[in-house]
C-alpha cells in the first residue's frame, strides 16, 4: 500500500470522531499540568488491566491525580484523540507503534508483551496461497494490520495478492461471521466472538509462531507536561508490580471493569506475557526494549508505513521510566 493512502486512512480519520469526542467525557480543552487524566484504552486484558488496577488500589489517588477513562476501537483512533487534544494518554498494540515513531504522540511506558494477533480464515483455507484474491477485513494501522503483512511477506506476497478491506473491529466480527469476508487480520479477544459463530475458522498465522516481541505500550500527547508524565508512569508501574504479583486477582478486576466474565478475561490474558517494572527497566537500560522497537521499525518502513525507522529514544522516553521507578 502506498505510504500516501496508509497517511490518508490515519488523517481522514478526526473529523467525525473529534465532533463526537468534543462533547464527550473526555474533552477538557488543551493539555496542561491539572490533576485531571483523560485516559484512553482498549478493553481487553492488555489495555484495561492497569486502570483498572489503578483505580481499586487507589493509586490514582495516592498521586493526587483524578482519572478519566474512555474506551476506544484501537490504537491510532486514540492518537488522533491525543492530537485533538481530547485526551492526555492512551493505550497501543505493537501494529500502531509506527504512530509514536513518525511523532504523532510520545511513547512513555511499555506494558505488555502480546501474542494475540492471527491471520483467519473461512473454513477449509489453510495457507495464506488460498486467501490469494480474498476479501481480507483489517483495521488498518493496528496489530491486525501488521500480522496480515507480516503473513504475506513470509509467504511471498504483498497486499496486491489479496483484497485488502479497511474495517473497524467490530465490523470485521459481523463481516466474517456472515460470510462477506473471505479472511481478516485480527485479535484475540474479539476472534473468540467469531469462533462461537463459526467455530472451524482457520488460523493461518499467528504472531506466537514468528519467535519476536511485540510489545505493547502507553503513549501521551506532545504536549503533556513531563512532571504529569512522570505521576502516571509511576501509577502505571505500581499497577503493573501489583498485576505482574496478582495475576488471578487482576483477572477479577479486569473482568469487572470490562463486564465480561472471569472466563473471558482469562483466556484474553493467556496471550499476553507480563514483565514486572524491574525488568522493564533493565531491559530499557540494556537496550532491548529498543532492540524491540527497532525491529517493529524496520518492518514499518518495508511495509511503507515509515519512510525511515528513526532512533527508539527519539519517541521512547526510557530515561523518564527509569527516573519514575528510581524516585
Amino acid at each position: 500500500m502506498p505510504r500516501s493512502t496508509i497517511r490518508h486512512a490515519f488523517t481522514a480519520l478526526p473529523i467525525a470522531l473529534m465532533l463526537v469526542l468534543s462533547g464527550s467525557a473526555c474533552s477538557g480543552g488543551s493539555t496542561g499540568d491539572d490533576d485531571t487524566v483523560r485516559f484512553g484504552y482498549i478493553a481487553d486484558y492488555n489495555g484495561a488491566s492497569l486502570l483498572a488496577i489503578a483505580e481499586k488500589q487507589g493509586l490514582w489517588k495516592e498521586a493526587g491525580l483524578t482519572p478519566q477513562v474512555k474506551p476506544f476501537n484501537n490504537g491510532p483512533v486514540q492518537i488522533q484523540a491525543l492530537a485533538a487534544g481530547d485526551l492526555d494518554y492512551g493505550y497501543i498494540g505493537p501494529g500502531a507503534m509506527w504512530l509514536p515513531a513518525t511523532g504523532k504522540s510520545k511513547l512513555i511506558a511499555i506494558d505488555t508483551l502480546t501474542y494475540a494477533d492471527r491471520v483467519i480464515a473461512k473454513p477449509g483455507m489453510k495457507s495464506m496461497k488460498d486467501l490469494t484474491g480474498k476479501r481480507i477485513g483489517v483495521p488498518e494501522g493496528t496489530s491486525g494490520d501488521m500480522i496480515l503483512n507480516i503473513a504475506l511477506e513470509k509467504a511471498g506476497m504483498t497486499a496486491k495478492d489479496v483484497e485488502k478491506v479497511n474495517m473497524d473491529p467490530s465490523t470485521i466480527v459481523s463481516a466474517f461471521s456472515s460470510g462477506r469476508i473471505d479472511g481478516a487480520g485480527f485479535f484475540y479477544p474479539a476472534i473468540d466472538t467469531i469462533k462461537k459463530k463459526v467455530p472451524d475458522l482457520e488460523e493461518i498465522a499467528s504472531t506466537k509462531d514468528t519467535g519476536d516481541a511485540f510489545p505493547t505500550a502507553f503513549v501521551a500527547g506532545n504536549k503533556v507536561p513531563e512532571g504529569k508524565n512522570l505521576k502516571v508512569i509511576k501509577v502505571l508501574q505500581q499497577a503493573n508490580d501489583w498485576r505482574h504479583k496478582h495475576p488471578e486477582e487482576t483477572i477479577a478486576l479486569t473482568a469487572k471493569m470490562l463486564d465480561v466474565t472471569e472466563a473471558q478475561a482469562r483466556a484474553d490474558a493467556s496471550h499476553v506475557r507480563t514483565l514486572s517494572t524491574k525488568d522493564l527497566v533493565a531491559k530499557t537500560r540494556n537496550g532491548e526494549v529498543d532492540a524491540w522497537l527497532k525491529k517493529l521499525g524496520d518492518f514499518f518502513v518495508r511495509n511503507e508505513q515509515m519512510d525511515d525507522n528513526p532512533d527508539p529514544g527519539e519517541y521512547y522516553d526510557g530515561d523518564l521510566y527509569e527516573k519514575a521507578h528510581g524516585e
